[in-house]
């Protein structure tokens, strides 16, 4: 695969590139194949060949989005393995051919965050809902008539070629499958992450990771004798988040939030049982894992078979099919369906 993009390096690098895309013009309607003009990167960024992109329930959530972060014409997408095309000034850590997979989380390695342990939040490039590029507020993708195209999470992937910043981009071990690779980039990553890294989950210790109404709720806590070690609400609903906490074993119980909801979600929490449950709640943004440390020992991880990603893969289209893999998902049918850009 690499071998392929670096014989077209010489044709390509420094120019744009015409390509197509799955270009979201309005909330919620189908997405169209368009043709896109890909900009050369500048500098810190490196241009993408994407080979394969999955569909995340995050994408769902801001294509139906019709107020800010909703906007259009916007290029979705953020699960996706790549070679890199070319790279602009000053990126050393990356060469044209590298498999990568982008990463919506930023990761400079130089940040007093991305440098501690305790931390994987950069607060050089603090983690925004932006429309643009991280570094000058400017766009890479424009269509035939001269009109910008919106990024997305820092990624677009729904492209067949992207512009990312390097502080979005890991490079991984080239063995590893495109369309096993590309879960790396956010679902799978984040709930793995959440319990090897923010929980720190022990053995023998009680579990229950939410999509479960009242009912459930109650049947939990008697199954747990007490409740739950550890909660993970991973749907994206704050009432969901208060029975996961309910749910949480007084003294020591921890509730971990991975799921995202609208921007304007609130929690409601009586500050009494808070207090005297002595229980935490905390968020995992990516499973608190760093892209470019972590993310390549999990990749270690699936190709050794400790780590099975096979089973998440339910479907696979191609990226003129992208919209049956958003009715998949929305029906409930799908849990991970890979988009191929040339298959």
């Amino acid at each position: 695969m690499a071998s392929t993009v670096q014989s077209r390096i010489s044709k390509t690098a420094g120019k744009p590139i015409r390509c197509r895309a799955a270009v979201a013009r309005k909330a919620g309607e189908p997405l169209v194949i368009e043709e896109v003009i890909v900009a050369p990167p500048k500098a810190h960024e490196v241009r993408l060949k994407i080979i394969c992109t999955s569909l995340c329930h995050t994408d769902i959530t801001l294509w139906k989005l019709k107020e800010f972060p909703g906007c259009f014409p916007r290029i979705l997408g953020h699960e996706a393995f790549g070679v890199v095309e070319s790279v602009g000034e000053d990126v050393d850590e990356l060469k044209e051919g590298d498999s990568v997979v982008p990463i919506f989380l930023p990761d400079c390695m130089d940040c007093v965050d991305c440098k501690s342990k305790k931390s994987n939040l950069c607060s050089k490039f603090p983690i925004q809902s932006s429309l643009l590029l991280h570094r000058d507020d400017t766009s890479r993708f424009t269509n035939a008539e001269g009109e910008t195209l919106h990024h997305y999470l820092y990624i677009s992937s729904f492209s067949e070629y992207t512009v990312v910043d390097v502080v979005n981009v890991t490079k991984i071990d080239p063995e590893i499958p495109p369309n096993r690779a590309c879960l790396l980039s956010c679902g799978v990553s984040t709930g793995v992450g959440a319990a090897w890294k923010t929980a720190n989950v022990e053995p023998g210790s009680t579990v229950v990771i939410f999509g479960l109404g009242s009912v459930g709720l109650a049947v939990i806590i008697e199954m747990t004798n007490g409740g739950a070690d550890y909660c993970f609400e991973c749907v994206g609903l704050g009432t969901l988040v208060q029975e996961a906490f309910a749910c949480c074993r007084k003294g020591w119980g921890k509730t971990i939030v991975l799921g995202v909801d609208k921007p304007d979600a609130q929690l409601n929490l009586n500050s009494f049982e808070v207090l005297q449950s002595n229980k935490t709640l905390m968020g995992s943004f990516f499973g608190g894992l760093k892209p470019k440390s972590d993310v390549p020992i999990l990749v270690k991880r699936y190709l050794d078979k400790e780590l099975e990603l096979d089973k998440f893969v339910t479907h696979e289209v191609n990226l003129e099919d992208i919209n049956k893999a958003f009715d998949l998902l929305i029906q409930g049918k799908s849990l991970r369906c890979v988009i191929w850009m040339d298959k």
